[in-house]
């Protein structure tokens, strides 16, 4: 059984870039009721047993879709801070994301653009390959990119109900502060060693 991950700040924390009151609505309800559901899929079936990333590479339908929507979430939840000036990476992601994109603007800018230009509700992953290449995709819906055997690092939430309390429809402008809310120390954890 799956419980709501405890969140590394408190529910105001990240405000303005994201208030209390999506937190509350995002975090409690939403992903609450992705646990809920996932929990009430798996109970006295073989998935019982399984890790979230065990589930989200091979699950279908509304198991893979639940596992999915809970795995992401927990990553994004987990992935931020109180809003930081000049947020930049340090560190192997860094090094990383300097060789792949050749500089963090650049990277930063099509990852923005692909958040963007997701049509729909899914998520924009910065993911590391088998080999150590970093590569940003567009996932829609539950999408995860451990389904293509990739190490996911970084999501961005493009479904609405992430920023539209907050920004309306204004997708770009919450995709653009949401960079200063990157704890760069738990993405540059999450590379493979």
């Amino acid at each position: 059984m799956f419980n709501l991950i405890q969140l590394p700040y408190s529910p105001e924390a990240l405000e303005p870039v994201i208030s209390s009151k999506t937190i509350a609505y995002h975090y409690g309800k939403h992903l609450q009721t992705y646990i809920n559901n996932l929990n009430a899929l798996i109970e006295n079936t073989e998935w019982a047993d399984k890790s979230l990333e065990e589930i989200v590479a091979v699950a279908d339908g509304a198991l893979f879709n639940n596992a999915g929507q809970v795995l992401n979430h927990n990553l994004y939840f987990s992935q931020f801070r109180a809003p930081q000036e000049n947020n930049l990476p340090t560190g192997a992601i860094a090094a990383a994301i300097e060789k792949q994109f050749g500089s963090f603007d650049a990277f930063r800018e099509e990852f923005q653009k692909q958040g963007v230009s997701l049509f729909g509700s899914g998520w924009v992953w910065l993911s590391e390959d088998e080999k150590g290449g970093l590569h940003i995709t567009q996932e829609p819906n539950a999408g995860n990119p451990i389904r293509r055997g990739w190490t996911p690092l970084l999501t961005f939430d493009v479904w609405e109900h992430a920023y539209y309390l907050d920004y309306q429809n204004r997708r770009a402008d919450h995709l653009k502060s949401l960079f200063s809310l990157i704890n760069w120390q738990v993405i540059d954890s999450r590379l493979r060693k």
